[in-house]
């Protein structure tokens, strides 16, 4: 397993507890948007502990960066990444992931499950083959929600946001289960894209199993 040690060239707060990476782009270093990589820190501590994460930047970028949440309440890899700094190292592996572009469809992300959408976004923004795409996003609370204006800047009225714990004017409340898609989603005959925690994820496959869908790309 091939291995790339970066530097970390900035850091950005995205919301208040998701951070965004700035990194050095090895020579050749190569990825489709929707994949990921192994990350670990740098450090004697951490080098060893490997943790995947979405690129959030595009091919044609000259650095690579990762939008990424941080869990501040253990002591584990992402609340030691909260104390980096820039010029700190980061160590990359081979790219993977199972979640590419198959078309115009429907994106269904939950919380940090937007992440390998970020990248697939842009790239149809940078191209113009946006079209009729459609993301249904869902969050606990309005805070919660990653890059907000650029995905309304993107999608326009196709941009959909679920809270599901705090009721708020302009914003659907509750959860993306079958009513809701039933009442949002007018052809289940095209691509499905479903990113998020587990339960959200295995639950809304049944449900698009259920209406038809014909293809449905999953990344827990």
């Amino acid at each position: 397993m091939a291995e790339h040690v970066v530097k970390i060239l900035r850091i950005d707060p995205v919301t208040h507890n998701v951070k965004r990476f700035k990194v050095e782009k090895p020579a050749g270093y190569s990825f489709i948007p929707g994949q990921a990589t192994d990350v670990a820190i740098n450090q004697p501590r951490w080098k060893d502990q490997l943790r995947p994460f979405t690129f959030t930047a595009l091919n044609n970028w000259d650095h690579l960066e990762f939008t990424i949440k941080m869990y501040r309440d253990h002591d584990g890899v992402t609340n030691h990444l909260d104390t980096l700094q820039v010029g700190d190292e980061l160590i990359l592996h081979d790219v993977w992931g199972a979640i590419q572009y198959k078309g115009e469809g429907i994106f269904i992300a939950g919380g940090a499950g937007i992440t390998p959408f970020i990248a697939i976004f842009r790239q149809l923004y940078q191209d113009g083959k946006v079209g009729e795409n459609k993301l249904i996003f869902s969050n606990q609370t309005t805070k919660d929600i990653i890059l907000k204006d650029e995905f309304q800047k993107i999608l326009g009225k196709n941009f959909l946001n679920v809270i599901t714990k705090e009721k708020v004017d302009a914003y659907d409340f509750g959860i993306v289960n079958e009513d809701y898609l039933r009442k949002k989603v007018t052809n289940f005959n095209q691509p499905f894209y479903i990113c998020g925690p587990d339960r959200m994820v295995a639950a809304l496959q049944e449900i698009l199993q259920k209406l038809g869908a014909p293809t449905i790309v999953v990344e827990m």
